[in-house]
């Protein structure tokens, strides 16, 4: 808004000032709105549940250690076995009801190229559920 003086006789440029008054009057506004309605947005219906006594399913899925040492040797559940038996054991673990898990443990020294082989098959075979298994440093 322009301000100018009453003064005739001097020929003033008029000076121009944000008028923040409105700007105020809208925030004030915006915010009591935001007080009445915030506490609406927390509110929770209560309603009555039934009670139930039963056990939670404490039953975890089996798991079958997957290891492999640095020449490329394959170790199932600690056993050694030959790599042409690795497609039918992963199929036969992928059909079991519930699937197992397959855990991976592999030399620091194995070679990536025989990991990815290992995982290519478990994911060929069915196996949903693979991990690696590491040793934490100290």
């Amino acid at each position: 808004m322009a301000f100018g003086s009453f003064d005739q006789g001097s020929e003033r440029m008029p000076t121009s000032e944000i008028n923040m008054v409105p700007l105020i009057d809208v925030m004030l506004v915006l915010l009591i709105v935001f007080m009445i309605t915030a506490p609406l947005l927390t509110h929770s219906v209560k309603i009555d549940l039934p009670q139930a006594s039963s056990a939670p399913n404490t039953e975890k899925p089996d798991t079958v250690t997957l290891a492999l040492d640095a020449n490329g040797g394959l170790f199932w559940n600690d056993e050694p076995m030959p790599d042409a038996d690795l497609a039918l054991r992963l199929q036969a673990a992928a059909a079991r009801s519930p699937q197992p898990e397959l855990h991976l443990r592999a030399d620091q020294n194995t070679r990536y190229q025989i990991l990815a082989e290992v995982m290519s098959a478990a994911r060929e075979a069915g196996i949903e559920k693979m991990g690696f298994i590491t040793i934490p440093p100290k």
